[in-house]
């Protein structure tokens, strides 16, 4: 039987949505959240569907719950849910769910302004900072990103033959930048992007094998990520994020921006301690950093930083009951 009630805070991180769920826990098995997220998918998907999904989500619907810390050193644990799946990494989801966690004191942090946290792609360090109980801004000290394919080119119905790169950022993602049959995404509307990113993504996803050389349950080409001259001052280029079965993140995309300045780095293009100003396609930023150089399995890797703000929107009570002929949710693809 398929019943609960959720109680949530909903968020959003610089405009995409994030919702922190507070209740209806489930018990997961292993000891490392990659664990865990393996075990949660095997047997409790319906809850990520149920909430993520309409009726009681949308297409760009992401949360996330807290769990305790699986390492030692760590203060908190986060499983990340949303409509494209059960994620291994989420950076706006990371500093929504943080922002609206320490709000709400549910996070208490072992060293004020400071955080470890435990994530399915690994471990990652956090820097906040608060003013009359409110989170400023949250800086999220990423796990390692790489660019693990260079100088694909596919043929998309439509659009022609393209080019494009993918490099990892905590998810894979295929990048494209401007070049004769893409314009830039300065140019292109939402529908665009809506239109030829799952093309993309089917076709560039058949044509190389994207696997973490370090945790093969890691995988598979998640995201598309087509780039573009931006328009709010201070930026160093804008990006579209396009996830799941049609939704286009509204957010700069923090393991997005680590796969780009990853992908940057990897072309010399972009040097450890310059500012990288990324902007969303509402016009929304992080900053992101390479913090270092370093390597995974043999590739050589960046330690990014991203740092964004999260407001919270409301507070939510979410019934699930399986007498609703909709208890799993629906998607209109």
């Amino acid at each position: 039987m398929r019943k609960g009630t959720y109680f949530c805070i909903d968020a959003h991180t610089c405009g995409n949505p994030v919702r922190l769920v507070t209740s209806g826990h489930p018990v997961l098995e292993g000891k490392t959240m990659g664990e865990k997220r393996m075990h949660f998918m095997r047997e409790y998907d319906w809850i990520r569907q149920s909430l993520m999904f309409e009726p009681r989500g949308h297409d760009m619907m992401s949360g996330a719950f807290l769990y305790p810390p699986c390492s030692d050193n760590a203060d908190a644990s986060i499983l990340f849910i949303e409509t494209s799946g059960c994620l291994p990494m989420c950076g706006h989801g990371t500093i929504g769910t943080l922002t609206a966690g320490l709000e709400a004191g549910l996070i208490q942090p072992r060293i004020p302004g400071k955080l470890i946290i435990d994530v399915p792609a690994g471990q990652i360090n956090v820097d906040y900072q608060m003013t009359n109980n409110k989170v400023d801004w949250v800086k999220i000290y990423n796990v390692a990103a790489y660019l693990a394919h260079q100088d694909i080119e596919i043929d998309v119905p439509e659009l022609g033959k393209i080019k494009l790169d993918i490099a990892y950022g905590g998810n894979f993602y295929a990048i494209v930048e401007p070049q004769e049959n893409f314009p830039g995404i300065d140019k292109w509307t939402p529908g665009d992007v809506l239109k030829f990113s799952p093309l993309v993504r089917e076709i560039a996803g058949r044509a190389v094998e994207c696997v973490h050389p370090e945790d093969s349950n890691v995988k598979g080409l998640s995201h598309v990520l087509w780039t573009g001259a931006p328009k709010t001052e201070g930026s160093t280029v804008a990006n579209a994020v396009f996830y799941g079965d049609k939704a286009i993140d509204r957010s700069p995309c923090g393991t997005g921006t680590s796969a780009r300045m990853a992908q940057l780095h990897a072309k010399g293009l972009l040097k450890p301690g310059e500012k990288f100003v990324h902007e969303s396609i509402i016009g929304s930023q992080f900053v992101g950093t390479i913090e270092s150089v370093t390597e995974i399995g043999g590739i050589t890797a960046i330690k990014p930083s991203i740092q964004g703000w999260a407001k919270i929107t409301g507070y939510n009570q979410i019934l699930v009951d399986d007498e609703d002929p909709y208890v799993n949710g629906f998607q209109l693809v």
